[in-house]
């Protein structure tokens, strides 16, 4: 969201600092900047809030930190949330940075129309019928009474050696870490189905991440962008999600555990 810099620009560790991200304005529409992104091979990092887990008035020093490292866009949501002061918690975010929000829902009650867009996720890895279209047509009503952006985007779980709060809240299995094959094609088939993005998600916490062998088949079965989180846990890891074909990763635990975790 602003101008390009190294991801891991003036810091001590150089892991990544081979990998640029650029920074997206908001004049231009945040699924656009992504293409734009992916085109130029310019790498996004997302930094996933969890509701559940932040405290209104520690937000701004969560902020700051979020502001010092090198994020292009802030994820808010959780498996379980309630959706309890979501609208109170992205008020404060954006009075404290400029990095576009984007709700990363569990369910239509997280939907808040103080973020700037929203990832319309559909579980592909799953068969429960409400998050493959009930949920979403649940949502309909209450995100035309706002002005989010609207990004449709396929979600697959990946097995991750542990049951995940996505794998318990969604009822639904995840796809087998090692059926590489089947879990391209059920990306590819999102994309199909018309999907703007994909989302390849180990789950919050998650023991093992995804494979780098797995992204690097999903990335070039696809032509749209690829979204990797969960189980990520050092940067050299993020690099190493870059270096195999994500678009943009996702940080959510290691920093929610270590907000240094840039330093």
């Amino acid at each position: 969201m602003f101008a390009p810099l190294e991801i891991i620009k003036n810091k001590k560790s150089a892991t990544i600092s081979k990998t640029r991200v650029i920074r997206v304005p908001k004049i231009m529409s945040i699924y656009q900047q992504i293409l734009n992104s992916k085109a130029k091979s310019e790498k996004l990092l997302a930094i996933l809030i969890d509701p559940d887990k932040v405290a209104l008035e520690t937000i701004s020093d969560l902020v700051e930190k979020i502001n010092q490292s090198p994020a292009t866009h802030i994820l808010v949501g959780g498996s379980s949330f309630e959706g309890n002061h979501l609208d109170e918690i992205i008020i404060q975010l954006k009075q404290n940075t400029k990095l576009p929000i984007l709700l990363f829902p569990g369910n239509p009650s997280q939907i808040s129309a103080e973020a700037d867009g929203i990832l319309f996720l559909q579980l592909l890895s799953g068969r429960n019928p409400d998050y493959l279209i009930e949920h979403q047509v649940e949502a309909v009503p209450i995100l035309e009474k706002t002005n989010l952006e609207v990004i449709s985007t396929g979600y697959i779980l990946v097995e991750s050696g542990s049951e995940t709060a996505v794998e318990r809240v969604s009822k639904t299995k995840p796809l087998d870490r090692n059926n590489i094959d089947y879990v391209a094609q059920t990306a590819k088939a999102s994309e199909y189905i018309g999907n703007k993005l994909i989302y390849l998600e180990a789950g919050s916490g998650a023991k093992k991440a995804v494979p780098l062998e797995m992204i690097s088949a999903v990335s070039k079965k696809i032509s749209i962008p690829l979204i990797v989180g969960g189980g990520i846990r050092s940067k050299i890891e993020i690099e190493n999600a870059f270096n195999s074909g994500a678009d943009l990763v996702v940080i959510g635990t290691a920093f929610e555990n270590d907000i240094n975790f840039f330093d």
